[in-house]
């Protein structure tokens, strides 16, 4: 499960073409997501003031996340990557799942704010690092030894892969930095690691590894973990699940309405909206958290995560034929 996460967020990297997003894509989603943050605090804070959560920061964190390896594969399947509305959602996609990353390891990792900040850049550094490395031409005998043993049993470029979603993970956890992290990093630096002529073969096995066994083990294990007995055992507990569902909608959905005003269309606007709530991964992690430092109550711990499960089909059921 914890490798079918960390291949998920991989992939989700991998699949983001950073000189696309650029630009207005980039920017209208930033400026979403702090809309988004801003709402949920406020929601938040009512919600412990009237002692429904423990926690601001928590329950403010899940409301903004979006699950963009979970949207990734619906835009591919549906021809919709490069295009002007594939653009707008991966970049909303990217930095509503980044965003919550990076809050996540300053405000609740082990050490504190400052300590995690400062280690936060270091490993940002490494990163930029190793990509201005790979930005540079490759040697024409290393490109064609890739390329000859794309097919062959050696498997070479998919185990180089391999290697560097490892690396990019051991040293975010050597970091005291959350594994996502380092896998959504490796994501990004696999793209450049490979010519462009290469880059389709070697994301054709990657997602057959991917989603051909790996993220529906994260998935199955998540659904195993859905405490259905907590659910089902009161109406007020139940019905907590719609109402953070209608949370997502409100706090991460709503702001892109206003955002997307003279970019997109009006069904384009609102089909984003639906779509780029859609949220579990990030949301089992920081529930996770939030049952271990005793800063969430069980019944929202279940409540969300089944809002969480009921997003990932539901949302893009209804947010897929609003864009016609």
């Amino acid at each position: 499960s914890t490798l079918g996460l960390g291949f998920l967020f991989f992939v989700a990297g991998y699949e983001i073409d950073t000189a696309r997003i650029r630009g207005a894509p980039f920017n209208r989603a930033g400026t979403s997501w702090l809309i988004s943050v801003v709402v949920a605090l406020i929601v938040a804070t009512v919600m412990v003031a009237t002692g429904f959560v423990l926690s601001e920061l928590l329950i403010g964190l899940a409301l903004t996340t979006t699950a963009i390896g979970t949207l990734m594969p619906m835009l591919q399947d549906r021809q919709m990557l490069g295009t002007r509305f594939g653009d707008m959602l991966a970049s909303a996609g990217a930095v509503g799942e980044f965003g919550p990353v990076l809050a996540v390891t300053i405000f609740l990792g082990a050490a504190s704010p400052t300590t995690e900040t400062l280690l936060l850049i270091a490993f940002l550094l490494t990163a930029l690092g190793l990509a201005a490395f790979m930005r540079r031409p490759p040697s024409p005998r290393v490109v064609e030894v890739m390329r000859r043993h794309m097919d062959t049993s050696s498997q070479l470029p998919v185990r180089v892969v391999m290697l560097l979603i490892t690396a990019m993970i051991v040293v975010a956890v050597a970091l005291s930095l959350d594994m996502l992290l380092g896998a959504f990093a490796a994501g990004m630096l696999g793209r450049l690691l490979f010519p462009p002529e290469q880059s389709p073969a070697l994301g054709a096995k990657l997602h057959s590894i991917g989603y051909g066994f790996l993220i529906p083990v994260f998935f199955v294990v998540s659904g195993m973990g859905l405490d259905l007995e907590a659910l089902t055992s009161s109406w007020t507990v139940a019905a907590r699940v719609p109402l953070f569902l209608l949370l997502f909608l409100l706090v991460r959905g709503a702001p892109a309405l206003l955002v997307y005003r003279g970019i997109l269309p009006g069904r384009s606007r609102a089909a984003l909206a639906i779509l780029q709530c859609t949220a579990l991964p990030l949301l089992v992690v920081i529930t996770e958290i939030g049952l271990e430092t005793g800063r969430m109550k069980p019944e929202n711990a279940a409540a969300r995560v089944g809002a969480g499960t009921l997003s990932v089909p539901l949302l893009p059921l209804c947010g897929v034929p609003v864009l016609g």
